[in-house]
Order: structure tokens, then C-alpha cells, then sequence
């Protein structure tokens, strides 16, 4: 049983990671293994949520010592096998009338992923494999595991869980969406903070020949030793550039005494 820790956590779904040969991967899912009072058995517990918002939950418990073991739900297996093959693979074999009707292999990937494969045979005895991946979550979400999987019916429990996920998601969507909004006003503010600083530090390391009011619109010029100057008469005025290199642009003097371009 040591070697199962690497398994015990809930596991969240990357339902666009998954490859279904048989059936519909669902919308989302969450797939909890957890260590049984008896420290000689594991708890699976799956959640799901499919495409058209049914809820389905299941559980069952897998003593991982090789030997075969009855099976609660007989309409899926009369017995069930299952062994930690190494540090990163778990493997669950349900018999029915001495026939393997399902296999499920979960497998730990080096980036510290789960590989969850499920092979059996579908509705008309042909064999599928089914892979779902899925990445470790830090809590416990009410979420969900695959279509084809053990014995998966809707529940009243399934459904209160969705129902109350729904809303934490629309909140917490809408919550994010307004920190979102609030950031990007704040990445736009600071930028134009940064941009008038340096507009303020280039006019007054440039050429003043005059004391520039508060409010009032002025005009900065790169002269053509490369230095700048400020002033009162607009490019229109000197009908180009003037006696100037080029025009930069026409600035604002706000009231802490910070250029703003206009």
C-alpha cells in the first residue's frame, strides 16, 4: 500500500486531453482515490458532468493485493482484481463469468499527470479503449470521471452538486471577469503614467525660454543638435517643423506639473 500513494489525491479532468474510442467524454470530471479505514483497500469515487448538464456519481473500493475479490455491483463484474504494478501504475480488472468485461489502468506521466485507459467491449462486443487524463488538484471539486466507466447512474446527490458547482462557477466566473477588468484598467493607467514620466523627464531636460502655465498646451521639438525645446507656436504656425529638426508633439501641463500628450 505504500506504493499507492502516489495515486491518493482527487484528480480533475482535461476533458480536451481525452480519447474516446466508445461513448462521450464528458464536460468536466473528477476522479478521487483515497485510502480506506482499513489501510488495506482503496476508495474510487467519480463525478462527472456530462455536455448536457447530467449530473453522475459513483464509488467503489479496490483492495490492490493481486487476488481476486467479489464485486458489489454485480450487474458490472462478479469479481474484481486490482494491483499497484509499480510506483506509477494501478490496474483494475472487473471479471464477469470468468470473462474480463472492463480493465482500468492509472498511470502517473512524468509531468505528474494521471493517465486513466479504460478497455472493454462495447454494445456490440467490439473492443474500445478510452484514455482520460487528468491533474491533480490541490481540493476536492464535485466533479467527474467517463461515460463509459463503472457503473455510472445519475444520483440526487449528483444533481445538488452540480446545481451548487454551477453557481460557484458563475461567481467565481464573474468574480474573476471584474479582477480581469480591473487589472487591465490598471496595466492601461500605469502605462500612461509611464509614458507621461517620460514625456515630463524629456520637456524638462529640454530648452525652456519660458515659465509654462498650468492647463495651457505647448509644443515640443527635437532641434537638430538632437537636444528638444518647448514652445508656444505650433507646427501650423511655423507652416512645418520651423527651424526644428521635427516636431515630437503638443503636450499639456497637468496640475502636478506632469505633461500629458495630447
Amino acid at each position: 500500500m505504500v506504493q499507492a500513494y502516489n495515486f491518493l489525491a482527487s484528480w480533475q479532468l482535461f476533458p480536451e486531453k481525452c480519447d474516446f474510442q466508445f461513448g462521450s467524454a464528458p464536460k468536466s470530471g473528477n476522479y478521487k482515490i483515497e485510502r480506506i479505514e482499513n489501510g488495506h483497500e482503496l476508495g474510487i469515487s467519480i463525478n462527472w458532468v456530462s455536455f448536457t448538464n447530467d449530473a453522475f456519481y459513483t464509488q467503489y473500493n479496490v483492495r490492490p493485493d493481486g487476488e481476486l475479490h467479489p464485486f458489489d455491483n454485480q450487474e458490472l463484474a462478479d469479481t474484481i482484481r486490482a494491483s499497484i504494478i509499480n510506483a506509477s501504475t494501478l490496474q483494475t480488472i472487473f471479471i464477469k463469468e470468468e470473462k474480463t468485461v472492463l480493465e482500468v489502468t492509472n498511470e502517473i506521466l512524468a509531468n505528474g499527470y494521471m493517465k486513466l485507459t479504460q478497455k472493454g467491449w462495447d454494445t456490440a462486443d467490439v473492443p474500445f479503449a478510452n484514455v482520460e487524463i487528468y491533474h491533480k488538484q490541490m481540493s476536492v471539486l464535485p466533479y467527474a470521471s467517463s461515460i463509459a466507466g463503472v457503473a455510472i447512474r445519475p444520483t440526487k446527490e449528483g444533481m445538488i452538486k452540480h446545481k451548487a458547482l454551477t453557481a460557484m462557477e458563475e461567481q467565481t466566473n464573474m468574480q474573476l471577469d471584474q479582477i480581469k477588468q480591473q487589472i487591465e484598467l490598471l496595466a492601461r493607467q500605469a502605462q500612461e503614467i509611464s509614458k507621461r514620466r517620460e514625456l515630463s523627464l524629456m520637456i524638462y531636460e529640454a530648452t525652456l525660454r519660458f515659465k509654462p502655465q498650468i492647463g495651457h498646451t505647448y509644443h515640443l521639438y527635437e532641434k537638430k543638435d538632437g537636444t528638444h525645446i518647448l514652445s508656444l507656436v505650433s507646427p501650423k504656425e511655423w507652416g512645418g517643423n520651423g527651424p526644428f529638426k521635427q516636431f515630437i508633439s503638443t503636450v499639456l501641463l497637468l496640475a502636478d506639473h506632469a505633461w500629458k500628450e495630447i
